[in-house]
């Protein structure tokens, strides 16, 4: 990409039931980059809904429905995990959108390099599928915000370093909460993006993508998003961090007020 775009998690507010051509109006108005389609019970969105967002300029990215688990018992359930990781990126792709994200799974209990192998081979399936269809956006897990789930920074870098459209999404309020608190400084913040960069290249800091918003947290992490400014999430040094490395691609807003915090970032950011 060729700037850090700032987008919303989900049509904004202001638009009310209006839909997706009132919520693009909305993002003009407030000079925002996009919005990042929500598929969060399923991959289902209206003919008019598919017009809209395939005519627009802005920039859109996706989340896959919130009942994923590669690693799953279940064989079925792991099945349908893969489907709608691949039904989200066929949508979107369709639509022009630029990169998905998903919740992988969870640890289960299980070891940690069994979890990771069993993710990489669902990872391998979607990625095959997609590669067939002549599908190349981008895959990404997600890091997530509780230690019982699979996907610290480590895991998705690593997994990352295996598949070609393959690259991290990562949610710095998920990993602030994942342990309980840290993750919060701008030094912190620039060893996550010398990590990525040194360990997945330049392609990798020039089409990020991101989630950021305020969060509660307690001992076993992530509790529920808040605004940015009833938070202790320090958005003013990542976006420091942001500029200092030149980062590029996409950040998405998902704080409860998701317009006004995306604005809110987007002003802090274009007065670095």
């Amino acid at each position: 990409m060729d700037k850090l775009n700032f987008l919303t998690a989900g049509i904004p507010l202001r638009a009310g039931n209006k839909g997706y051509e009132e919520g693009f109006a909305v993002l003009d108005e407030m000079n925002l980059d996009g919005l990042e389609l929500e598929f969060v019970r399923g991959v289902r969105i209206s003919d008019k809904s598919r017009e809209a967002v395939a005519a627009t300029d802005k920039v859109i990215t996706a989340h896959a429905p919130f009942y994923v688990n590669l690693n799953s018992r279940e064989e079925d359930k792991t099945e349908a995990s893969v489907q709608r990781i691949i039904e989200t990126a066929e949508v979107t792709n369709s639509l022009g959108g630029f990169s998905i994200t998903f919740h992988a799974g969870f640890y289960l209990g299980m070891d940690k390099e069994i979890v990771y192998n069993n993710i990489k081979k669902q990872i391998e399936i979607i990625t095959e599928a997609l590669n067939q269809a002549g599908n190349k956006i981008w895959i990404r897990p997600e890091t997530t915000g509780k230690a019982t789930q699979w996907g610290d920074l480590e895991e998705i870098i690593n997994l990352s370093k295996e598949f070609e459209t393959v690259l991290p999404c990562v949610d710095f309020s998920h990993l602030h909460a994942r342990y309980n608190g840290e993750v919060n400084t701008y030094d912190e913040f620039c060893n996550i993006f010398e990590k990525i960069g040194t360990e997945l290249g330049r392609t990798a800091l020039e089409n990020f993508h991101a989630h950021i918003a305020g969060i509660e947290y307690g001992a076993k992490g992530e509790k529920k998003h808040l605004n940015l400014e009833e938070s202790d999430f320090n958005y003013k040094d990542l976006l420091k961090a942001f500029k200092k490395f030149g980062v590029k691609g996409a950040v998405v807003c998902e704080s409860p007020n998701i317009e006004d915090d995306a604005k809110l970032l987007k002003e802090y950011y274009l007065s670095l």
